[in-house]
């Protein structure tokens, strides 16, 4: 297993969302990118995904930091152009590395 450790940013209309609903965003985006994002076992699966930290309502931040555990290797830069395609206006990727 490979956790792709990525930062990101979010401003604009996008301050607004709360941060389980950008849990949720991140999670679709992962889905619809390809990624070959490691889903958890049991009841209810979804992708192994954790924010460093949570942003109070209305907070814009340039610098937010994730990881994703992946079940194969693909290249950073694949894996931030595909998901920041995915993402909405205001959330963009800055930096993606393998961990």
């Amino acid at each position: 297993m490979l956790k792709m450790n990525f930062t990101f940013g979010k401003a604009g209309a996008m301050r607004y969302i709360s941060h389980l609903d950008l849990m949720r965003l991140f999670m679709r985006a992962l889905r619809r990118a390809d990624l070959p994002v490691k889903i958890s076992e049991g009841f209810n699966p979804h992708p192994k995904l954790s924010l460093k930290r949570a942003l109070k309502l209305g907070v814009e931040s340039d610098n937010e930091e994730a990881a994703v555990t992946l079940k194969e290797f693909i290249n950073p830069k694949e894996f931030q152009q595909k998901l920041e395609q995915q993402l909405p206006e205001g959330i963009t990727i800055k930096k993606a590395s393998i961990f």
